[in-house]
């Protein structure tokens, strides 16, 4: 009779968990935010493209400095319900620069090994404290920036892409850098 009531209150133990734990597996994906982001969504701002292309694709373009020959415009790349801003900077009509703020929920782990995928390791990496850059000196011509964060999560911060010939333009200087000087004012 003993016997009989430990199986009974095992078995009972053993059935309640498996009813309780059971409904918890859903089995369903869960993706990241940017799971879906795509590198392609920088495309139309690489280096090389024209003004008018941008314009016909993004007419929303907001023209945020002129001087001489160079100008910056804001635009914004949609994903989900959320809007992040890009700064193209342009050269007689062509592109020679672009920076993009990107979002803070992206997932560091899958934009950094997204651009790893396209483009192969990074040509050089800086670390401090919390904060790293990672730099492709030449692809295509251009150079790529990517810096990202960590705290209790990492995100990235932002991404350029530099053309090489844009050194030789008169008073040129990379939107990143004007960015920075501007928040250290």
């Amino acid at each position: 009779k003993v016997n009989f009531l430990k199986f009974i209150y095992l078995f009972t133990i053993v059935f309640s968990q498996l009813i309780i734990t059971k409904p918890l597996e859903l089995h369903a994906k869960v993706d990241p935010p940017n799971y879906d982001f795509s590198l392609d969504s920088f495309k139309d701002f690489m280096p090389g493209q024209t003004f008018d292309k941008i314009q016909k694709a993004h007419p929303n373009g907001k023209l945020q400095m002129k001087k001489g020959e160079l100008s910056i415009y804001k635009y914004s790349i949609a994903h989900i319900r959320y809007k992040f801003p890009i700064f193209v900077q342009f050269s007689k009509n062509k592109v020679v620069d672009f920076h993009a703020r990107l979002p803070q929920y992206f997932l560091h782990d899958i934009f950094h090994q997204s651009l790893i995928n396209r483009y192969k390791k990074q040509d050089k990496y800086f670390n401090s404290e919390e904060q790293s850059v990672y730099i492709w000196n030449n692809i295509l011509g251009n150079k790529h920036i990517y810096s990202g964060a960590c705290t209790i999560t990492c995100f990235p911060i932002d991404y350029s892409v530099i053309s090489k010939q844009a050194k030789s333009i008169t008073g040129y200087k990379p939107i990143n850098e004007q960015l920075s000087q501007e928040s250290q004012q």
